[in-house]
């Protein structure tokens, strides 16, 4: 019973409106913030070949979880050991919430909500953190550990949220992970509708494909961004390149593979011929 009633109370949290009011406007200011670039997609994990705030979170909930070991079974003598990894866990917690912060500013909706409450609950967490050593440097002993206590409960309360939006919204999930497309040739259009420079989004068994003609080559990648799932046929192509409409990851034509994030794996490419006035693909 309990974790269906877990499961409800994120279902609602997604669902509460109330949350926008907030959520949107943090948003908003996030990503004005972190614009496509350099730094989107360092944080992103573009660079990395996934993304890069859930590796990061390891840091912060290693030291404050062997923080709280030492606090209960390391009598005085870990108590220094115990300090210095509280106060490791709120440094190293800092480019991990701007990590956060950079996948989340692309989100909408429900799971937009959702991330805004793990923002909150792991801002929380850090705050009973950074009052817990502050209280430790001071000499109070034990409202330091009753604080970091607080701060345990409250990251694992976000870590819950946080894994919520990964494994079962499948936040920042490659939307191909699934897929594995047919080696075999597929037609799917006649060769007079492959236009030079007007893209076209294509059925190829289960999957849809964006075919480009440039000159005697024709293009073909998944048609569907592997970052949130935008249609790149409505993207913008130049250089050799397309861009997604929705979050502006940029991918080569020829390969798929990632120019810009914050996308961090490579776009399905297909191999194209054409045969009697029709055009054929298969996975690459």
């Amino acid at each position: 019973m309990a974790p269906k009633a877990v499961e409800n109370l994120m279902e609602r949290l997604a669902e509460a409106a109330g949350l926008d009011a907030a959520a949107k406007p943090v948003a908003k200011k996030v990503a004005a913030l972190i614009p496509s670039g350099f730094v989107k997609d360092f944080l992103s994990g573009t660079w990395l070949g996934h993304p890069l705030h859930p590796m990061l979170t390891d840091v912060p909930i290693g030291c404050w979880t062997n923080a709280m070991l030492l606090d209960v079974l390391g009598g005085e003598g870990g108590q220094q050991a115990a300090d210095l990894l509280v106060a490791v866990g709120v440094v190293s917690a800092l480019p991990t919430a701007a990590a956060g912060l950079a996948d989340w500013s692309d989100t909408l909706g429900g799971e937009r909500r959702l991330g805004f409450v793990h923002a909150v609950g792991n801002v929380a967490a850090v705050t009973c953190y950074t009052l817990s050593w502050r209280a430790r440097r001071q000499g109070n002993r034990s409202r330091g550990v009753r604080l970091g206590f607080l701060g345990a409960a409250l990251a694992t309360l976000g870590a819950y949220v946080g894994g919520h939006l990964a494994w079962r919204k499948g936040v920042n999930v490659d939307r191909h992970a699934w897929e594995h497309g047919s080696h075999d040739w597929i037609d799917v259009a006649a060769e007079e509708d492959v236009v030079d420079g007007k893209p076209l989004a294509v059925s190829a068994g289960e999957e849809t494909v964006l075919l480009l003609r440039a000159g005697a080559t024709v293009y073909a990648l998944s048609d569907v961004c592997a970052h949130m799932g935008g249609p790149l046929h409505e993207g913008q192509f130049e250089n050799g390149c397309v861009t997604c409409p929705w979050h502006g990851s940029v991918f080569h034509l020829d390969d798929g593979s990632v120019v810009h994030g914050p996308a961090t794996g490579p776009q399905p490419a297909y191999d194209t011929r054409t045969v009697a006035g029709r055009v054929s693909v298969r996975r690459r």
